[in-house]
């Protein structure tokens, strides 16, 4: 099992800093950042870019995989993002995950104005915008005349992608999708899955209910894909249900251990905040350590 915390893009850098160097010192082996421009739930309180915020913290770690959870559509372009990702992933060493979602009507598109999209319109840029930024990220080949993509949602002309990818072919996806669309895009494309399990739901058993039945139409959908179902990266965000996964140590790994026995490959939880989301003592984080450093479970 691998572990991940999502270190939200707030406060002074600093702080944000030392959060990441801890994360790091404590045995994550991911480091994450909501790519958003405004969050609903912490509506008012600062919040800063996602991309400035990963290229810092590939600044102030060695070894820690940083990526975004996620990035969507509903504000970006993907010529624009590749070549950011690119730039990102090369100060980073090649330690640079895409977390790409197909994004919220309700978060990001409302703040630049833009009329909301149904599921299917939402789901259909969504999977234009994945198919670009695979061909743009592998780089045009030597010679070409630019990267061109013609699409409904996106075009590129004469694109550039200067330089090699930092990783081969290109640095690796992670698809987050809980829809059948969604769930057979990730096993086309995608280097892995994110789940965040039922929406709305208040019962902890019913969630993890929702998120067992998610783990099997992953499974379903590899095998009719014809992907190699062992090699495929699961991450399920502990979160998104009704319980913090840090809220103490004995939850934690409880969650782990249930995230295990579903097949899953990582787990990603939230750095504890004071207040409104993910509320907790930092102190548990300490306490997990052992957890973080058995790479057997």
């Amino acid at each position: 099992m691998r572990h991940g915390i999502v270190i939200l893009p707030q406060g002074a850098w600093r702080e944000q800093a030392d959060r990441w160097r801890r994360a790091e010192e404590l045995g994550f082996h991911t480091g994450w950042t909501y790519d958003h421009l405004s969050w609903n739930p912490l509506d008012g309180e600062d919040w800063g870019a996602a991309i400035p915020t990963l290229t810092a913290a590939a600044l102030v770690t060695r070894r820690l995989r940083i990526g975004t959870f996620v990035a969507s559509p509903n504000f970006r372009h993907p010529v624009s993002f590749a070549r950011e990702l690119a730039t990102l992933d090369a100060v980073a060493g090649g330690r640079l995950t895409l977390g790409v979602g197909s994004g919220s009507a309700t978060s990001d598109a409302p703040v630049l104005g833009s009329e909301p999209l149904s599921p299917r319109a939402r789901h259909a840029r969504f999977d234009e915008f994945v198919r670009h930024l695979d061909v743009l990220l592998r780089f045009e080949p030597e010679g070409a005349d630019g990267i061109h993509l013609e699409g409904e949602w996106f075009r590129a002309v004469r694109a550039r992608m200067v330089g090699a990818p930092e990783q081969s072919p290109r640095l690796p996806f992670v698809v987050a999708a809980d829809g059948p669309r969604g769930i057979a895009l990730a096993a086309e494309l995608g280097d892995g899955w994110v789940t965040l399990g039922p929406k709305g739901v208040t019962d902890d058993a019913d969630w993890w209910s929702g998120v067992a039945e998610r783990a099997a139409r992953m499974e379903e959908a590899l095998v009719a894909a014809g992907r190699d179902t062992a090699g495929f990266t699961r991450v399920l965000s502990l979160d998104a249900g009704p319980v913090f996964s840090l809220e103490s140590a004995e939850r934690y790994r409880e969650y782990v251990a249930r995230a295990a026995e579903l097949g899953f490959t990582d787990v990603v939880a939230h750095w504890p905040r004071a207040s409104r989301r993910y509320v907790g003592d930092e102190r548990v984080l300490e306490e997990i350590a052992p957890v973080l450093a058995d790479r057997t479970r």
